[in-house]
């Protein structure tokens, strides 16, 4: 089975690339959604996150607002909540793989959204970045509700390059040029990918991107 590392920054399109792979029958462990799920009412996180942050939790779960105000722009309460989440989004994401491989699936897709920041990729095969101009990634990010400048740039400092991440993933997917364009780049990286576990390669002939 081959494992795909899915990336990007901010504002990229990461997780309409990731509901892409799905729909063409990825499977896809994502992260985010996982971090949702630990933080929410009765999540496996709450009790911890509650004794490291007073007044975050309301209701059995904690308040992502509140939560991201304590820790934005503090950088040891930032490490102190990663210590928290990490190794229980990386225990999930152990769950999932080891599940898709006793069913026999020969790609699955892992969503992380600092997966080289956090050297997510030392557990995959092969790594993909989602990318777009900065003006594009600007517009996008800026729309959302209370998003300001000030916001973004603090996103971006804890987040590598984009020019980074494309250096260092195997497949670049375009997503400034349209959704149809970027779902091209997404089924040919499917096609050649499950065509190589099939072939049990240990790598695509080049890089894609």
């Amino acid at each position: 089975m081959i494992i795909l590392g899915l990336t990007g920054s901010i504002g990229m399109g990461k997780t309409t690339a990731a509901n892409a792979f799905r729909q063409i029958g990825v499977p896809v462990f994502d992260a985010d959604a996982e971090v949702h799920r630990l933080l929410g009412k009765g999540g496996a996180a709450v009790a911890e996150v509650e004794t490291a942050f007073s007044d975050v939790v309301c209701g059995g779960a904690v308040d992502r607002d509140a939560l991201g105000r304590r820790v934005f722009g503090d950088a040891d309460a930032l490490r102190k909540l990663e210590g928290i989440l990490h190794p229980k989004v990386r225990a999930s994401r152990a769950r999932f793989i080891r599940l898709a491989e006793s069913r026999g699936e020969s790609l699955v897709l892992l969503d992380i959204p600092l997966l080289f920041e956090t050297a997510g990729e030392a557990e995959c095969d092969f790594t993909c970045v989602v990318s777009a101009p900065h003006f594009v990634q600007s517009d996008r990010v800026l729309r959302r509700p209370g998003m300001t400048p000030e916001k973004l740039a603090g996103v971006l400092a804890r987040q590598m390059p984009d020019a980074e991440k494309r250096r260092q993933a195997d497949f670049v997917i375009p997503t400034g040029n349209g959704r149809r364009y970027s779902l091209q780049r997404i089924k040919s990286i499917v096609t050649m990918l499950r065509r190589s576990a099939k072939g049990k390669r240990a790598r695509p002939p080049t890089r894609y991107g």
